[in-house]
């Protein structure tokens, strides 16, 4: 399946990096790094969606989807291969529909990589449906660092996601 690769920049990343606090919320994390990681997906969707991630809002979008409120971005930080698992929480599935999920994943060196850096591909590996997510099966993936999440996702991996070229959704003008 063809991907989208976005290279992070260091802009990208000091503005990411600068709304971590405003846009953290309370819950279990998997890594240090998941609010940044989180932030730096939505720009590069934002880059491939709009055309310029400096256009996306990312401190408008507590309490909803990501982009028109239409479409939610999920982003993992790990070595990029095609059956890492697009990952929704079973409590946010339930809370919310959102037409579209869409996986990015930022290609880290290795697992155990502390920090994120500029040059690193931000790569978008493709989308589903709430529908697709709320049949898909649970789990509970843990914790990067190991041992339990204590929470279970919805689990699709990725070479099952439908490819971007098919993306349903236009942007508004």
């Amino acid at each position: 399946m063809p991907y989208i690769d976005i290279e992070i920049t260091a802009e990208m990343l000091g503005a990411a990096a600068g709304a971590v606090d405003a846009v953290k919320v309370n819950r279990t994390v998997a890594s240090p790094y998941d609010t940044l990681a989180g932030l730096i997906g939505e720009l590069a969707f934002a880059q491939w969606f709009i055309g310029d991630w400096r256009l996306h809002n990312f401190l408008d979008t507590k309490g909803k989807a990501d982009f028109l409120d239409r479409i939610e971005v999920k982003t993992s930080a790990f070595p990029f291969r095609d059956t890492l698992n697009l990952l929704v929480r079973e409590d946010y599935a339930a809370k919310r529909k959102p037409e579209a999920y869409v996986q990015t994943i930022i290609d880290i060196p290795n697992r155990d990589a502390s920090k994120l850096e500029p040059g690193l591909v931000c790569r978008i590996a493709g989308w589903t449906t709430s529908a697709a997510v709320d049949a898909a099966p649970l789990r509970d993936f843990g914790a990067k660092g190991g041992g339990r999440g204590g929470y279970r996702c919805h689990h699709i991996q990725i070479r099952n996601l439908s490819p971007m070229q098919t993306f349903p959704i236009a942007r508004e003008a």
